[in-house]
This record gives structure tokens, sequence and C-alpha cells, in this order.
């Protein structure tokens, strides 16, 4: 189309401009994912774009002005311009919604962001403040008679006379500032070394931080070139650490030289386009058989022998044919039993010593995307799962009717894809296998402080038992791991690692050794600026510690809590 002279200008009627105008938010991570999951985009031909436009997408008789052409006058045309308000959430006009800041708006024409029920708002929500029961009872709540419970011994003798008091890890003890260059996506705990702590990263790093002498730190940066999505230990071999990547690898590493061996490259020729690429993201170890089990984001599982470093079989398709498959989890009981979960809105059990598709065990519908999904840590008798429609499923035996969950619990964890998938994960010291562990999404008030909490939940009764927080930390900690023998919680949140210890323990701590309550080391400036067309510019959204970003050079710092260190906007 030829460009409109000034000449021809000046004949025509004076067209106002429309600008549509977001919400005032400044935190654009905090979008729902509502499209994201089901990876759709809002065409350009939407209708609630063209809400108050005449039919042919031209201003209304109404908003034009009508006013003669001056032909005498060279002047440029008066030009109105009116903003109009546009909703994140719908897309709709006329109002706002969604988060401003740490604030979550409801939209008028959706129902509750938090439990997705019709009829109130999310601050009003029900289960804001009290989780208990979520929407599914608990059943057999305050039933149970003492011929119950003697049965119940009778099958298990593990079960404890009296159910012990849960111990909560909730002091921040230390912590490190920015170790990884991009935010912590995967912890595992060493399998013998009680103090070593293994972290994963979107940028492919894999850093070892000995958190008892704090200092003892490794960051490997030449294991995967993009995001670790698992991090497993060889049973036999303490030293050798397997690592799952959105690179299409999966890696066999030693601790000590960093040196990797690739056991499987799904896209051995590079980049030949998105459609191709191929990502594994579900991993586990089958201790029975020698097996490393590795799912990609086609919906296909694969066998890894650890000895032969050779591929033992597949590929399997266990999820629907192009979606991923995000989790696996072997039962610790009977390890031929294999729990899958991905986009498909389903978690799968299988047999894997006949896998077909169309031939698993027991299907477990959700509402959305499932982010994980866990047998029971000690007897396997029990399901844990994750969806991103804000439900904590648990299912209490296997060996029951799995068409629908023993109780649903209500919890924030709808995210967008600049966090790392929010995963409730069993407590594996709890002899009950009761206690779960999972970040919360959405702030809470704490003082006039937007703080994102941790939350302990009782899977049997779907009550909150702890909120753990820190009035230093304001980002949100999407990845928590629970130590399997100690009492403690190690929690990624954005690029820093921190450790949680129970009162009692920080108290016999400082007596024994004389340590400070709270001790850090700082990494600041690891980071350079980018501007807001980088791919990477998403992991500033929840980046900074009491939601600050310094801008001083490299330097690396240690520091007790006792030290006033507020003019470094640090903590």
């Amino acid at each position: 189309m030829a460009p409109l002279t000034r000449a021809k200008a000046s004949s025509s009627r004076v067209a106002p401009i429309l600008i549509q105008r977001d919400s005032d938010d400044s935190d654009h991570y905090h979008s729902s994912s509502s499209d994201y999951d089901d990876e759709e985009q809002v065409g350009a031909g939407d209708s609630s774009d063209d809400e108050d436009m005449g039919t042919n997408g031209l201003p209304t008789s109404e908003e034009l002005h009508h006013e003669p052409p001056n032909t005498t006058s060279n002047a440029p045309p008066r030009i109105t311009i009116s903003l109009k308000k546009v909703c994140k959430v719908c897309k709709g006009t006329g109002h706002e919604a969604g988060f401003r800041g740490a604030t979550y708006i409801d939209c008028p024409r959706k129902p509750c962001y938090l439990c997705k029920m019709p009829g109130h708002t999310t601050m009003s929500c029900p289960h804001r403040v009290a989780m208990e029961h979520g929407v599914v009872p608990a059943p057999r709540r305050n039933t149970s008679t003492t011929l119950d419970y003697i049965f119940q011994r009778q099958l298990n003798p593990n079960i404890p006379m009296i159910k012990p008091t849960f111990v909560i890890p909730d002091q921040l003890t230390c912590g490190i500032i920015r170790f990884h260059s991009r935010r912590v996506t995967c912890l595992e705990f060493h399998p013998t070394k009680n103090s070593v702590l293994l972290s994963g990263d979107k940028k492919g790093q894999v850093g070892i931080w000995d958190y008892s002498k704090l200092h003892e730190k490794t960051v490997y940066n030449s294991i995967h070139t993009c995001i670790v999505n698992n991090i497993k230990f060889n049973t036999d071999n303490d030293g050798t650490m397997y690592a799952s990547s959105s690179d299409g690898t999966v890696s066999c590493t030693d601790l000590e030289t960093g040196v990797p061996f690739v056991l499987l490259d799904l896209n051995p020729n590079g980049w030949i386009g998105p459609a191709a690429w191929r990502m594994v993201y579900g991993m586990d170890i089958n201790t029975e058989k020698g097996l490393v089990l590795v799912a990609d984001n086609f919906g296909r599982l694969y066998f890894l022998d650890t000895r032969s470093r050779t591929r033992a079989g597949g590929p399997f398709l266990i999820h629907k044919k192009g979606t991923k498959v995000v989790g696996l989890h072997c039962n610790p009981v009977e390890p031929g039993l294999l729990l899958s979960c991905g986009n498909d809105h389903f978690a799968r059990i299988w047999d894997i010593r006949r896998l077909e598709a169309g031939s698993s065990l027991d299907n477990l519908r959700h509402g959305r995307v499932v982010n994980s999904a866990y047998f029971s840590p000690r007897t396997g008798s029990k399901i844990l799962t994750t969806s991103i429609d804000n439900r904590i499923r648990v299912w209490d035996s296997i060996f029951t009717n799995m068409e629908s969950p023993s109780r649903e619990i209500v919890h924030s964890q709808d995210f967008n894809r600049h966090l790392t998938p929010f995963r409730a994960e069993w407590d594996p010291k709890d002899p009950s296998e009761s206690l779960a562990v999972v970040g919360r999404y959405i702030s809470e008030n704490y003082d006039g402080v937007a703080l994102h909490p941790i939350d302990f939940i009782d899977t049997t009764s779907g009550k909150l038992v702890a909120e753990v927080i820190e009035p230093d930390i304001t980002t949100i900690s999407p990845v928590n791991k629970l130590h399997p023998r100690d009492d403690v919680l190690a929690t990624g949140s954005s690029r820093s690692l921190f450790i949680w210890r129970p009162k009692e323990d920080i108290e016999r701590m400082q007596e024994q050794l004389g340590k400070k309550a709270k001790e850090f080391i700082i990494r600041m400036g690891d980071k350079k600026s980018k501007g807001k067309g980088s791919i990477d510019s998403d992991d500033d959204s929840d980046l900074g510690f009491k939601g600050k970003t310094s801008k001083t050079k490299k330097y690396e710092k240690s520091y007790t809590s006792g030290k006033s260190k507020k003019s470094k906007g640090v903590c």
C-alpha cells in the first residue's frame, strides 16, 4: 500500500488512534499459564481486540470527529488518542486482571484463580488460608476403631504405635547467593556424604556444594548445553552422577574430574529445527536391573545399561505421541513398577517387563499438565502427584480402585514458563508416609512483605502443617528437596541455594561449635545486563535476594547475619 501523503490526509476525516494499554504489571513472569500448558497462542484476529470497534474493524461513528477540511492551512491533522484497559487473563477490554506485583487481581469473567471454581475471588477463596481436606474429603476420617489399627499392624508391622511428630526444618542456616548463572532446576543429595548437595540449572551447569564447610563448591559448565532436568546417583558408585538435559543427551559424569560420558544422544545430527529436536525430561534408575530409564518430549521411553553404557531397549511409546514425559519414578519396593507423568494430563503405571502402547496398568487422569508423580518412599503403596490445575492428588493405595484419588488438596502452583515447575515430594524420613513439601506460587502478606512460603502438608488430612519463610527471601522457591537421613531442607530459589534446619538443631550447633545463626557466600555480578530481546531475560523476573539486583563488580564474600548488610541490597 502506498504511503498516505500530507495532501491526501488533509482532505480526509480525522480518525482517532486507539492504543491498547496493558495493566500495570511490572512482573510479567507472574502471568497465568492457562494458555501455556496447551502450547497455544491467541491469534491476531481475536474478537476481543475489536470489542469496541465497528463491524469492519474501524472506529464507530461516535468516535469520529466530524470537522470540515481545512483547505487553506497546511497544518497537520489533529490526532485523538484513547487508551483502553486490556485484561491479561481473558484478553477483554474494560477491566484489568492478573498479577500486579505480588498481588493477583481476579478477572470477573473467569473462576477463582486458585481453586478454579466460580462464585468467589482468590482473596476470599476458602482454600487460600486453610487447605484442610482440599476438595475431596479424606476417607474414613475419625471413623477408625481399635480393631482397624490392629488389622493394619498385622498387615504392616513397620507401622509405629504412635504417629511421630513431624520435624520441620524451618530455620535458615546457610546459603549461596547466585551460585548458578541461571535459575535452579533440580537438586539431589549425595547418597553417602551427608552435607554434599548437587544442583542443576537452566544453562546446563551442575554445581557441587559442601554446605557444612560453606566455601567448598564446584560448578561444571561443560556437562550439558541447556536445561538440566534431572540428577541421579549411581547406586553402585557414589562418585558417578547421571543427568538428563533438554539438549537431548544423558550423561554419566565422574564428580572428581567433571568429565562426562554421553550415554544417549537423541540429536546426533545437531539442530535441524524445533519440530524434530528431542529433549530428555524424566529420568530414574532401576537398581534391580541396573538400568537408567529416561523419557523424551515425544512420549517415548528408553532403557540405558549402566554397566555397558549402551542403550538396552526402546523407544517405547508410553504417553500420547508428541507430548512430554516430564517425570519417571520406579517403585522402591517393586522396581518393576514404573510411574510416569506428562503433558497429556495423565500419570500412568507400567510394568517394565511388558511395555506396549496402551498396556499401562492404571491411568490416573488429571485436569491439566502433571508436573510430577512419586511413589511413597518406604512401602511404595501410595502415589503423590502435582498438577498445574492447582491440585495435589493423593492415592492411598495402588491395590484399590485408582479411578479417582483419595483426596485432592488445593494448592497454589499454577505457574508459567519462566519458572521451574513445582513438584510436591514426600519426606523420605517420615515413617507414616504422609508429610510432603512443596513451594507456593501466590505470595502472602507477612508484616507488609510479600513472601512465597514453602509448605509442609499432611497428605492424610490435607492440613497445612507449616509454612517455612524467611523475610530476607522474597523470591519463589519452586525446587525443594528433603534430606534422606538428616533433618535438612535444601531449596533452590532463582539462582540461589539455601539450607534449612529445625530450630533445635541450630541451637545445638551453636552450643557445640559456636556458629552463627546464618552464614552466606555472596556471589554478585555474575550476570551481564541484557536487553529486552534477550532469550534469557526471563531469568530476571524471579531473581534477587530481597527483590533487588546488585550492579557491583564480581566478588565473593562471606559474612554472618549478625552484621549489617542492608546497604548492599542483598540481605
